[in-house]
C-alpha cells in the first residue's frame, strides 16, 4: 500500500519516538505516592482504603449508585452473569466480534455462547440482529424465553462498546425487557464513554469494566463491576471475597465463591489514574481528531465515534478496503516501529467456539477482515 509509510511517518511524528506502542500506559500523577502508602500501611491485599476509594470513584465517574473491585474484567464478567440467574446450559446471546473473554466468562457460568451481528458503525452488537435472531430462533414460554433449536433456556444477552464506542444499548435494552432477558453490558473498554448522555456499563442490571494494562486507566490488573441494584451488589460482593461471611476471627463460608476481590496494592494504582481520567480523555480526543483529519485527507476511512455517542476512543481504528491491503498494512507498520494490529478473530472461528449458533454474521465479517488499531496512547 503506497500510503503506509505516509502513515507511518505521521504517527511518529506525533509521538516523537522510533517505536510506537498501540496503547501503553501512562503515569503522570499519585500512582507512586498511593502504592507506597499503602505498602507502609502493610494492607496490599484485598482489605484496605484504596479498594473502597475507588469503588467510590467509579460510581461518581459512572453515575452507578455500587461499584465492587475485582481482579480483572473477565471475572467482572462471570460473577456478573452468575448474579442475574445464568446457570448451567443456559445460552446467552453476545456478540462475535469481540475479545475472548466476553465469550469465555459465558463459558465459566456453565453457558453456551450465541453469536448475533453487529452494526458497521458502532462495531458493537446491533439491536436489529437481536431482534431477528430472536423472533426466527425463540419463543416464550411463561417468564422464560427459549431456543427453539436446542430447547435451551436464553438467559441474558451481553453487547461490548467496541474500541469504546457505545452500541445502541437503549434498544438493545428494549429487546431484552420485551423477552424476559437479563442485560449484562461488557463495558471493559468504555470508561469515559456516554450513550445520550449516560455512561456506558449503567442501562444494563450489571456492567462492568476493565482496567488491564492497555486500557485507558489500569490497575495492573483489575476490574470493576457496577450496579444500581442494592442487593446484586452486596451479593457480588459477597461472591468476590470467596462467600465469606464477615466476623473478626470466624472462617465461615456459606456458599461457593470466589477469590476475586481486587488487591488494595492495584486499587491505589487505579484510584491515581483515575483521578487522571478527564485529562486522559481529553487527549485522546485531541489525537482522534488529529487522526480523523489526517485519514481524511489521504482517502482512508478512520472510525468515528456513533450517533448520540461521545467516545472515550481508547484504541482508534481505521477501515481499509479489504483483507490483502490490511495484511499489507500490518505488515509494513510493525516492521517499521509502529505497532498496529487486526480487529479480533471472530469467535466463531475458534475451535472452543465453531459449535455455537450465529446469524450469518455479514457485518462481522467484513469487518473482521478490514478493521486495523493504531497507535492510541495518551500523547505526552
Amino acid at each position: 500500500m503506497k500510503k503506509c509509510n505516509e502513515i507511518v511517518e505521521f504517527i511518529k511524528d506525533i509521538y516523537k519516538k522510533d517505536f510506537i506502542a498501540l496503547h501503553e500506559p501512562v503515569f503522570i500523577g499519585n500512582e507512586k505516592k498511593y502504592v507506597y502508602e499503602t505498602i507502609d500501611s502493610t494492607f496490599v491485599s484485598s482489605v484496605g482504603e484504596y479498594v473502597n476509594k475507588a469503588e467510590e470513584k467509579i460510581c461518581e465517574i459512572t453515575g452507578a449508585k455500587y461499584a465492587i473491585a475485582v481482579v480483572n474484567g473477565t471475572n467482572g464478567l462471570h460473577l456478573a452473569l452468575k448474579v442475574v440467574g445464568v446457570s448451567e446450559g443456559d445460552e446467552v446471546i453476545t456478540q462475535a466480534l469481540t475479545f475472548v473473554a466476553t465469550a469465555n466468562a459465558i463459558t465459566y457460568a456453565g453457558a453456551k455462547p450465541v453469536f448475533v451481528d453487529v452494526n458497521l458503525d458502532t462495531l458493537g452488537m446491533s439491536p436489529e440482529s437481536l431482534k431477528n435472531w430472536l423472533e426466527n430462533n425463540a419463543i416464550k414460554k411463561a417468564n422464560e424465553t427459549l431456543n427453539k433449536t436446542t430447547g435451551n433456556r436464553i438467559k441474558a444477552v451481553v453487547p461490548m462498546h467496541t474500541f469504546g464506542h457505545p452500541c445502541r444499548i437503549d434498544e438493545i435494552k428494549e429487546i431484552c425487557d420485551e423477552w424476559n432477558l437479563e442485560l449484562v453490558e461488557d463495558s471493559a473498554e468504555s470508561l469515559g464513554s456516554f450513550y445520550k448522555n449516560r455512561h456506558t456499563g449503567t442501562f444494563g442490571k450489571v456492567g462492568v469494566f476493565s482496567f488491564n494494562g492497555n486500557k485507558i486507566v489500569t490497575s495492573g490488573g483489575g476490574g470493576m463491576i457496577v450496579t444500581d441494584d442494592e442487593s446484586l451488589a452486596k451479593r457480588l460482593k459477597h461472591l468476590s471475597t470467596t462467600a465469606k461471611v464477615p466476623h473478626k476471627w470466624k472462617y465461615f463460608h456459606d456458599e461457593i465463591g470466589y477469590n476475586y476481590r481486587m488487591p488494595n496494592l492495584n486499587a491505589a494504582l487505579l484510584l491515581a489514574q483515575l483521578e487522571n481520567l478527564d485529562k486522559f480523555l481529553e487527549n485522546k480526543r485531541g489525537l482522534a481528531n488529529k487522526y480523523e483529519k489526517f485519514f481524511k485527507s489521504i482517502g482512508i476511512k478512520f472510525i468515528k465515534e456513533p450517533e448520540n455517542s461521545r467516545s472515550n476512543y481508547w484504541l482508534n481504528a481505521i477501515e481499509l478496503e479489504n483483507k490483502a491491503q490490511r495484511d499489507e498494512f500490518l505488515e509494513y507498520t510493525n516492521n517499521n516501529g509502529v505497532m498496529t494490529r487486526p480487529i479480533w478473530t471472530l469467535m466463531n472461528k475458534l475451535p472452543m467456539y465453531e459449535y455455537c449458533q450465529n446469524d450469518g454474521l455479514e457485518n462481522s465479517k467484513y469487518l473482521e477482515e478490514r478493521i486495523v488499531n493504531i497507535p492510541s496512547g495518551v500523547v505526552l
